[in-house]
C-alpha cells in the first residue's frame, strides 16, 4: 500500500502543474504579455528614430524638364560668357544628385523629443512588469479556487461515502425490522443530493481549469498542491506604504511628471532661432541642340537657413500652458495613485486579519460540529434520536469542513493581494 501511495504522489508530481511553473510560462508567452512587449518595442523604435533625425537626411535626386525654348544646362556667370567657349544649351534637361539636409539648431526642441522619447521607452517597460504582476495575481487566485473546489470535492465525496455507508446500514436494519423503510428513503436522498454536489464541484473545477489555462496559454491539467500555513498576520500598513516608493506604478507617474517637464521645454523651443543646413552636389545633362552631342555640367551648393518667429498671435503661449496643465494632470494623478495604494494596503491587511479570524472561527465550528455529529450517531443507533437529528448534523459537519477549506485557501489569496500590491509576484 506505501508502495502505490509513493507511486502516485511521484506521478502527480511530475505531471503536473506548479504555480510559479505556470507563471512563468504566462510571462513569456501569454497574448497580454506580448501586446505589452510590442509596445515597449514601439517605444524603443520611436526614440531611435528621434536620434536618428538629428543626423539629417541624405538622398539620391533626380530630375527631367522639358522647356518650350532651350536652357543652358548651368546658370550662366560672366566668366563662362566672355571666355567665348560655346555654351550648351538643350529643351531636355535632365539632373541626378545628392541632397544632404540636416538641423543644425532647434532651439533644443529634438534634444527634447529624445528626453520625451526615452521615458516613454521607459513607461512601456515599467508597463510590462505592471502586466506580468496583475496577470502573476490572476493565475495565483485561480490556481487557489482550483485547489480549494477539488479539496472539498473530495471532502464531498468522503461525505457521500458515509451517506452510502449509512443506507446500506439502514437498508439492514429495514430488513430485519430495526428501522421504518421511510428512513432509508431519507438517507437515499440525501446520498444522492451529495453525489449531484460532487459532480457540480467536478464540473466547477474544469470550468475554472478552462479560465486558467486560457489565462496561461497552455492547457492546464493537474495542479500540484501547495502548502498554506494559516499564522497570525503581523503586517504594518505604514511599513508596507513606505516600501511604495520603488514600486513600478509609482515610478510610472514619476516619469510621467518628468516627461511633463520635458514637454514644456519642448513647447519653449520654437522662441528660440531654427537654424538648418542644406548642401546638394549633382550633374545636368542635356542634348546640345546646335551639335545633337550630349554634354554634362557640374552643380553643388550649400547653404544655412535661419528662421526666427516674431509672431504667432498667441500659439506658442497656449503650447506652453497646455504642456503646465498636462504636469498638473500628472501630479494629481501621482497623488491620487498614492493615496489608492495606501486604501488598498490597508484594506488587504484587514482582509488577512479578517480572513485569519474566519479561519479560526470555521475550524472551531467544524470541530464542534463534528462533536455534535458524532453524539448523533450515537443517539441515533440507541433509537435516542431521528435520522432527522443524524442527517442534519451530518450536513452541517460537512458545511462546516467546507469552510474551513475555503477559508483556509481566501486566508492565502489574501496574502497573494498584498504581494501583488508591492510587486512581488514575479520573480525576474
Amino acid at each position: 500500500m506505501r508502495q502505490l501511495f509513493l507511486l502516485w504522489f511521484i506521478t502527480v508530481s511530475v505531471y503536473s502543474d506548479t504555480l510559479n511553473g505556470l507563471i512563468a510560462y504566462a510571462t513569456k508567452h501569454s497574448t497580454v504579455i506580448k501586446q505589452n512587449q510590442a509596445q515597449l518595442t514601439l517605444s524603443e523604435l520611436k526614440r531611435k528614430e528621434s536620434q536618428a533625425q538629428r543626423f539629417g537626411e541624405l538622398n539620391a535626386v533626380g530630375d527631367y524638364t522639358h522647356y518650350n525654348i532651350e536652357r543652358t544646362l548651368a546658370p550662366l556667370v560672366p566668366s563662362s560668357i566672355a571666355g567665348g567657349s560655346p555654351i550648351t544649351t538643350s529643351k531636355d534637361i535632365y539632373s541626378a544628385g545628392l541632397r544632404y539636409t540636416v538641423p543644425l539648431f532647434t532651439g533644443f526642441a529634438q534634444t527634447r523629443q529624445i528626453e520625451i522619447d526615452y521615458i516613454a521607452e521607459q513607461m512601456s517597460q515599467a508597463s510590462v512588469k505592471l502586466t506580468k504582476e496583475q496577470l502573476a495575481y490572476n493565475i495565483r487566485s485561480l490556481y487557489l479556487s482550483i485547489l480549494a473546489q477539488q479539496e472539498i470535492r473530495n471532502a464531498q465525496h468522503i461525505y457521500a461515502k458515509a451517506l452510502q455507508k449509512l443506507s446500506k446500514q439502514i437498508a439492514y436494519e429495514v430488513k430485519v425490522g430495526k428501522k421504518a423503510k421511510i428512513d432509508l428513503l431519507k438517507a437515499r436522498s440525501d446520498e444522492q443530493a451529495a453525489r449531484t454536489q460532487e459532480n457540480i464541484l467536478s464540473s466547477n473545477i474544469e470550468t475554472t481549469k478552462a479560465s486558467l489555462s486560457a489565462l496561461v496559454g497552455k492547457r492546464v491539467k493537474k495542479l500540484r498542491p501547495i502548502k498554506i500555513k494559516v499564522k497570525k498576520p503581523h503586517y504594518s500598513v505604514s511599513r508596507l506604504y513606505a516600501k511604495t516608493i520603488h514600486l513600478a506604478k509609482v515610478e510610472v507617474e514619476n516619469m510621467a511628471l518628468k516627461k511633463a517637464d520635458k514637454m514644456i521645454a519642448k513647447s519653449k523651443a520654437s522662441t528660440l532661432p531654427q537654424v538648418n543646413l542644406a548642401a546638394y552636389a549633382g550633374k545636368n545633362y542635356g542634348e546640345d541642340i546646335a551639335t545633337n552631342n550630349w554634354d554634362n555640367e557640374t552643380l553643388w551648393q550649400v547653404g544655412v537657413n535661419v528662421s526666427y518667429n516674431l509672431v504667432d498671435f498667441g500659439k506658442r503661449d497656449i503650447a506652453t500652458q497646455k504642456a503646465k496643465i498636462a504636469k498638473m494632470q500628472a501630479g494629481f494623478k501621482k497623488d491620487q495613485t498614492l493615496l489608492d495604494l495606501k486604501k488598498l494596503l490597508t484594506q488587504g491587511v484587514e482582509k488577512v486579519k479578517q480572513s485569519y479570524a474566519e479561519y479560526l472561527g470555521k475550524s472551531a465550528q467544524y470541530r464542534l460540529s463534528k462533536k455534535a455529529q458524532n453524539i448523533e450517531q450515537v443517539r441515533y443507533n440507541n433509537d435516542a434520536s431521528t435520522l432527522n437529528d443524524l442527517l442534519l448534523a451530518k450536513g452541517k459537519t460537512w458545511l462546516a469542513q467546507a469552510k474551513v477549506i475555503e477559508s483556509k485557501y481566501n486566508y492565502q489569496k489574501s496574502k497573494f493581494y498584498i504581494d501583488y500590491l508591492l510587486e512581488r509576484g514575479v520573480n525576474e
